[in-house]
């Protein structure tokens, strides 16, 4: 079992790592646009923003995201930030494994039976499969297997291609390898932002006695693009362990969202379809690969049932907003009791 004390070794590492890439300006900005929000004295804002982040792992963006600025110490040490996050991942996801969720083909071979779609390798010479796949699903998902944030993944439309050799050359000359049929999703669920797939982040750990734990669930919500990823202007909003939204979304720039621009549903009714059938999914997939105890996954509750969309080692935070929300405390005591540190 593990030392249940967590390294100082990697926290200065990681504090070096982020004061020899710190962007000033981006930080000013950010401790500014905290205190505009907040009627907060920016120079008093930004001394804080520093200590917080010298002394306490709290992430320049945490700082701004979470609100930190209106809590308490005492609150504060109750969220999980992400400097913490990636502390947690290094400590528990065996390093010997966690390549298994790097490579979206080799992550779609290893957990196929979860996918709940068709999906197509792109290799020289097999353009004439591709059309054949596009026959089948006339909406194509293509992604670069090697990414993060929503970042090379596109969508194509089977109608628009007049040259399938053509096509099939451009995508590979882009590493645009993998391709899948589009995830219907629930109704519920589609009712949001029909325009885009609506992903749920549910984290997982693999407790000492081989017990799977959900440590926390956020529900994200798309803009019509392809991705409901914040670079493509999504929010989210955290949810309960049965699966209902704590309050307005928000996304990672601070912004509020009461409704949803685009649809006008009201963020705070948001409740997840079929959770028993989510809670059942999740228990497995965290068993294929146990050694990687600690992930981040990403799934659609479809017309019939959730589906897995990927799996990440590095899971990330999506944390509570206490001026979306009105709570005041964060997921790090459900961290604790699960991992035991």
């Amino acid at each position: 079992m593990a030392s249940r004390g967590l390294a100082l070794q990697h926290r200065l590492r990681v504090l070096m790592q982020r004061a020899r890439r710190i962007d000033v300006s981006s930080v000013t900005d950010r401790a500014r646009f905290t205190a505009r929000v907040h009627g907060k004295s920016y120079p008093v804002v930004l001394a804080d923003m520093l200590w917080s982040a010298a002394r306490h792992r709290v992430g320049f963006n945490d700082y701004l995201e979470f609100d930190f600025a209106i809590l308490t110490r005492a609150e504060r040490a109750t969220w999980v930030t992400s400097p913490l996050a990636l502390e947690l991942s290094n400590r528990y996801d065996d390093p010997a494994y966690v390549h298994r969720f790097h490579h979206k083909i080799e992550f779609n071979r290893d957990f196929d039976r979860f996918l709940g779609r068709e999906w197509l390798e792109l290799v020289p010479g097999n353009a004439a499969a591709l059309e054949d796949f596009a026959t089948r699903h006339p909406v194509l998902i293509a992604k670069v297997p090697v990414s993060k944030s929503g970042l090379g993944v596109r969508r194509y439309f089977a109608s628009d291609v007049t040259d399938w050799e053509a096509f099939h050359a451009d995508l590979m000359s882009r590493g645009e390898v993998l391709i899948e049929e589009k995830i219907e999703q629930h109704p519920d669920v589609a009712a949001t932002c029909p325009g885009t797939v609506n992903t749920t982040r549910v984290t997982t750990f693999v407790k000492d006695d081989g017990t799977v734990a959900i440590i926390n669930m956020a529900q994200k919500f798309g803009r019509g693009e392809v991705s409901d990823q914040g670079t493509f202007g999504g929010f989210y909003t955290v949810l309960d362990e049965d699966g209902h939204a704590l309050g307005k979304g928000y996304d990672i720039h601070g912004h509020l969202f009461e409704t949803h621009p685009e649809t006008g549903y009201r963020i705070a009714d948001f409740q997840l379809p079929l959770m028993d059938q989510v809670r059942e999914l999740i228990t497995e997939v965290a068993l294929v690969v146990p050694q990687v105890r600690y992930v981040g996954w990403d799934i659609v509750v479809g017309p019939e049932g959730p589906v897995l969309v990927e799996g990440n080692w590095g899971a990330g935070v999506f944390e509570n907003k206490p001026t979306a929300t009105g709570i005041r405390h964060g997921h790090l005591p459900r961290y604790r009791a699960a991992m035991g540190f």
